[in-house]
């Protein structure tokens, strides 16, 4: 069995795959201060619940976009979950996806691995809008590359620095108010936020298509896509399991990449 490992700067997610189905996904919040021997303890249990043991997986995958978490991560899947993992971004390790832009070392793990498993499954022009910490939007080409993108701040993110900025503000959660004009400070601040948003979403796909010169198939993933995708023709397909399956398919072209000693 294989250990995925997707870790972005608010949560990572642990999932386990048999070769043929996901046998388990769990989530945490992401602390650079967590131990190996930590997540190991937290994760096993888990497994246990589903009948899965360490001993069960043979090998591990992951894409990890806080450096501090690094040296945790590659520790828990050496010690605990059969070897070093195969490492998005590390030398020698093959995306199979070109990356057209300025700077490719700059390019988040996690956006290369959705690029690819989105155009697996959907094909290109494509463009992936990830919910994460930050709002991003990813354009992915006819040929499959990687050719850019656009950095937004996240929901929750803007949430915060609302409540953090305005002292008479409070903390809210993201939902779809029932009225655009809110009558009270909360129902007002969840209407910014939930059709700002929509706006967001809506305006920089318009100008994607528009300077792309052809409209592209919209892919959503991140846990809020299906509150947005809801209220907006926008977006095509969600995708809950996208970078979990992009990493899969990575873990699968390398170990070919290995078996010919490439």
């Amino acid at each position: 069995m294989l250990l995925v490992i997707d870790s972005g700067n608010t949560n990572c997610v642990f999932a386990i795959h048999d070769g043929e189905a996901w046998r388990g996904e769990w989530r945490a919040s992401t602390d650079s201060r967590r131990t190996a021997d930590e997540y190991a303890v937290w994760l096993t249990q888990l497994m246990a619940l589903r009948g899965l043991s360490p001993r069960d997986v043979t090998a591990s995958v992951m894409a990890n976009v806080v450096p501090a978490s690094d040296y945790s991560l590659q520790r828990l899947c050496r010690e605990y979950f059969g070897g070093a993992p195969v490492t998005v971004g590390h030398p020698g390790v093959h995306l199979g996806v070109p990356v057209r832009i300025d700077r490719p070392e700059q390019v988040g793990a996690d956006r290369l691995v959705n690029a690819l498993a989105a155009f697996e499954r959907y094909g290109g022009p494509t463009a992936v809008v990830d919910f994460g910490t930050a709002t991003t939007f990813d354009v992915i080409g006819g040929d499959g590359a990687y050719e850019g993108g656009v950095i937004a701040p996240g929901i929750h993110s803007s949430m915060e620095a609302l409540y953090m900025a305005a002292a008479k503000l409070p903390r809210v959660a993201v939902e779809k108010p029932s009225r655009v004009i809110g009558k009270a400070t909360v129902p007002a601040m969840q209407s910014g936020v939930f059709w700002g948003y929509i706006g967001l979403i809506e305006g920089i796909i318009v100008r994607i298509d528009g300077e792309y010169g052809k409209a592209l198939t919209v892919v959503a993933t991140g846990g809020l896509a299906p509150l947005f995708d809801a209220e907006t023709r926008a977006i095509h397909h969600v995708d809950p399991d996208l970078t979990l399956r992009g990493l899969l398919r990575i873990y699968e072209v390398n170990t070919k990449h290995a078996g010919k000693g490439e």
